[in-house]
């Protein structure tokens, strides 16, 4: 599987070797994300099949990306359960790469 990474603000906040291919985002898992650069935002929102996204703010050398990341603590399908503990990110807002 290819290397991906997150960066935000010239930071790389997220780098895997392991990691989930969804709805044409990369999810990465949470322990290979920085998570002093993330704060709970109070965003949710639904998918069908997905269930409950819950979201983070990135913060990184005083600037913020509002609800930035998302995650489904509890997927809601058999078919979502790979994505447990793993976060993706808005790619208009934080650059991601794999390679």
């Amino acid at each position: 599987m290819p290397h991906a990474t997150a960066t935000f603000n010239g930071k790389v906040i997220a780098e895997t070797d392991k990691w989930e291919f969804v709805e044409g985002n990369i999810y990465f898992p949470l322990d290979s994300v920085d998570k002093s650069v993330l704060s709970q935002a109070t965003l949710t929102t639904y998918c069908p099949w997905k269930g409950t996204a819950s979201y983070y703010n990135i913060t990184v050398d005083g600037n913020k990306a509002k609800d930035a990341a998302w995650y489904y603590p509890q997927p809601k399908t058999e078919k979502a359960a790979p994505i447990k503990d793993y976060v993706a990110f808005y790619k208009s807002k934080v650059d991601i790469k794999s390679d």
